[in-house]
């Protein structure tokens, strides 16, 4: 019995490690599949099993109650600069993490700031983000760091350390791949954000 959860801020390369992972024989592997789920059942994962899904930085205390050191961490991590940034360029995409933490957290609507405003904000989430991760996985016993800017060589070091069986070439082979990757349709989406942004203005004054 083995769970591998995947950690990372975002903007990483998770859907493109997963997709990598679906050549690993004795592991399923998932992106996501319960960041929709509440209590116990967004914990509830099946044996030997894969989960890259960056929302669990915010359920760090209950992943560590459910699984601590049974389960193996792999923090995903990424440049900072290039996570903020790609961050910055998905402010208005649907369900935007980024845009919440600017909106909820910070009370700072994004449809205020200006974009040295937004990097700024961009580059703290990303912070604490990854402070988050680093002091969750140093906690725990089984932890390896990729790096997926250098990923040729440590993808090796993680198929190893899960045990991992399969094809690991045409696992490496996957990443030469774009998954997810950010686009311009954010200018769509912002039009969209300001006509709401105003209409939640005109009816506070009313």
């Amino acid at each position: 019995m083995a769970h591998i959860f995947i950690l990372c801020t975002g903007r990483s390369g998770s859907v493109s490690f997963i997709k990598a992972c679906e050549h690993i024989t004795n592991f399923s592997c998932g992106h996501e599949t319960k960041s929709r789920l509440l209590g116990k059942e967004r914990f509830e994962f099946p044996d030997q099993h894969i989960e890259a899904d960056n929302r669990l930085i915010w359920d760090l205390g209950r992943l560590e109650k459910y699984y601590g050191n049974k389960a193996k961490y792999i923090y995903l991590k990424r440049d900072s600069a290039k996570v903020a940034k790609s961050f910055t360029k998905r402010t208005y995409y649907p369900n935007s993490i980024f845009k919440a933490y600017c909106d909820g957290i910070k009370k700072t609507p994004t449809e205020k700031l200006n974009p040295k405003q937004l990097e700024r904000i961009s580059t703290d989430f990303v912070d604490n983000m990854t402070t988050s991760i680093e002091n969750f996985i140093n906690k725990q016993k089984h932890t390896l760091v990729v790096d997926i800017d250098n990923i040729e060589n440590d993808f090796k070091k993680f198929w190893d350390f899960i045990e991992a069986k399969g094809d690991f070439q045409n696992a490496l082979e996957s990443f030469k791949h774009n998954h997810n990757a950010s686009t311009l349709k954010s200018k769509t989406y912002l039009k969209y954000h300001v006509k709401l942004f105003f209409l939640r203005f005109f009816k506070s004054i009313v």
